[in-house]
């Protein structure tokens, strides 16, 4: 009895450390990086594309003189094209980062789609740095920083020869007066600018995150819906 009382305690005792370690390894979800890259060219390619339409369509107006120092000012047809922009173009990438790599389950899925907004937000700063960034929309143009004061869109009035008649003194004058308050209206303006390019870059990216999620999540085909895991049948696959 005292033998297999032993052997019986010996046994719990060998599967509670094998327990414990099973519990302590870590289980690693790999990542697949050529699927990331083509999902980044993706999602980059595809911005690119809603920039330039939202150009073309006059919705996205380019400029030092076309400054965001009010958010009243954007129009509706800027509003959409910058919201679709940057959701859409990262769902596409996120959905094409998860196909490439096969995934079958949601969560490693989605955690490619989050991996190819992550590699994409350098590359935008890259780019908007270089002055590229207002083509992928108004939104971006804000990863470039506030204008300096060097990029007034108003031009000097040019200086009167010594012996100009009364009439052209009068009107130097005035354009002096005006391009003076022009002058500082435009660094009065220049904090405001600098928060709404700022907001509305970081809308746009977080727009981006969610929407390469999304897309990673579509594109394992599993249920889009958050209690799928507790119903999910331990040892089987969905369908590709």
């Amino acid at each position: 009895m005292n033998m297999n009382r032993t052997d019986t305690l010996g046994t719990e005792g060998r599967a509670g450390d094998v327990a414990e370690s099973q519990y302590e390894r870590w289980h690693h979800w790999p990542v697949n990086w050529t699927a990331v890259w083509v999902g980044v060219l993706a999602a980059i390619a595809t911005a690119l594309i809603f920039g330039l339409s939202g150009i073309a369509l006059g919705a996205h107006l380019l400029g030092p003189d076309h400054r965001w120092a009010d958010l009243k000012s954007i129009k509706i047809g800027a509003l959409i094209c910058s919201i679709t922009g940057a959701f859409f173009a990262f769902v596409i990438g996120g959905w094409v980062a998860g196909k490439v790599a096969g995934i079958l389950r949601s969560e490693p899925a989605m955690l490619h789609g989050a991996i190819t907004w992550l590699v994409s937000v350098p590359i935008l700063l890259t780019l908007a740095s270089m002055g590229a960034g207002s083509f992928f929309g108004g939104w971006y143009a804000g990863l470039n920083g506030s204008p300096s004061a060097s990029a007034l869109p108003y031009g000097q009035p040019i200086p009167l020869e010594a012996d100009a008649s009364d009439a052209d003194q009068t009107v130097y004058k005035a354009e002096m007066v005006e391009y003076r308050r022009k002058v500082r209206e435009w660094r009065d303006d220049a904090p405001k600018v600098a928060r709404n390019s700022a907001l509305g870059a970081v809308t746009a990216l977080l727009l981006g995150l969610v929407g390469s999620v999304i897309g990673g999540w579509m594109a394992s085909g599993e249920p889009m819906t958050f209690t799928h895991h507790r119903t999910r049948t331990l040892g089987t696959r969905p369908s590709p």
